[in-house]
């Protein structure tokens, strides 16, 4: 039979979920000075995750979601404006999290807490260790080219699997838009000026997005990537005003992302959380179409993902 999923279900999932992710002692674990994962460590923690749920994930199914979770970031960190908008992008995701959370408050001061540690270890960075923290994350992603439906139809992955770095749009903060040369004297006084025509239609940004606990990000990489209007058109756009009218229709959500966050909260579950004693009554889970889709997958790891409503059934 189909499983009813309910918002007292979702708001009570997404709370484990939330709650088990931002526990004290796994993020003094993380926060501790070390070498980045391993794409074998990583890979690890995301089946511990769906191992420790309710959830029968089948492995054809839980190579999909780790190759869209890993293509998602890296197409983040990749199209980053300036290396230092990373942490703008992981305050996007902790800004989502804790409007999960909002009437939660014990949860969300777990997250608040987070977010204070990260502002406290990342935001007096120079610009030259965020470069290095960013070409780290590039050259641990820089063999993974899997094609995703969605990125292939906004047109920011081109049938290789590789990303399109746009042209046009908001320049980084800090930056002037290209076009200009001056041409300076050994004593440092402008003598000279130039133009030159760019291919790119480029604006200057109207502010820097925020980097205290609360506050407008203005950079939209690290939002809901399923919202009506994608991430890189906001990111890409050739104006201010046609910028602002997209960050407002960002806001509205797609009805694909409700089973995306659905498929989420029933996936990781809490890491806590003990499996019943007695008869089994978990969930199957299926990321393809059909039964016969899943099989063909497991069998042949097809290379372009896709997303699709997700099939939960009982198997009571």
């Amino acid at each position: 039979r189909v499983d009813e999923w309910t918002d007292v279900d979702r708001k009570r999932v997404m709370n484990d979920i939330i709650s088990a992710m931002f526990k004290k002692n796994f993020m003094e674990e993380l926060f501790k000075p070390q070498d980045l994962y391993s794409k074998k460590a990583l890979r690890t923690v995301y089946d511990r995750l769906a191992h420790t749920s309710i959830m029968r994930l089948n492995q054809a199914s839980m190579d999909k979601l780790y190759d869209l979770m890993t293509m998602a970031f890296k197409y983040q960190v990749l199209l980053c404006p300036r290396p230092r908008d990373i942490l703008l992008v992981t305050f996007n995701h902790l800004d989502a999290i804790k409007d999960f959370i909002s009437d939660s408050p014990g949860i969300l001061n777990q997250v608040d807490e987070t977010f204070r540690q990260l502002i406290e270890t990342y935001n007096y960075l120079s610009d030259g260790e965020f470069q290095l923290i960013r070409q780290t994350l590039l050259i641990f992603f820089q063999d993974m080219h899997i094609r995703v439906s969605i990125f292939l139809k906004d047109k920011v992955q081109n049938s290789n699997g590789r990303f399109v770095l746009p042209i046009s749009g908001p320049v980084p903060w800090g930056t002037e838009v290209p076009g200009l040369i001056r041409i300076f004297n050994h004593k440092g006084v402008e003598v000279r000026r130039a133009e030159f025509t760019t291919a790119g239609n480029y604006v200057t940004p109207q502010r820097e997005g925020s980097f205290e606990l609360y506050g407008d990000r203005v950079l939209k990489l690290g939002t809901n990537m399923y919202s009506v209007t994608r991430p890189v058109e906001t990111h890409m756009s050739g104006s201010s005003k046609k910028l602002a009218s997209q960050a407002k229709e960002n806001i509205v959500p797609n009805p694909l992302a409700k089973e995306e966050l659905n498929f989420l909260a029933r996936l990781l579950g809490g890491l806590d959380i003990q499996k019943p004693a007695g008869g089994e009554t978990g969930f199957r889970l299926n990321l393809f179409t059909t039964d016969e889709e899943e099989e063909h997958a497991a069998q042949t790891r097809p290379e372009e993902l896709s997303y699709k409503v997700i099939n939960i059934e009982a198997t009571q």
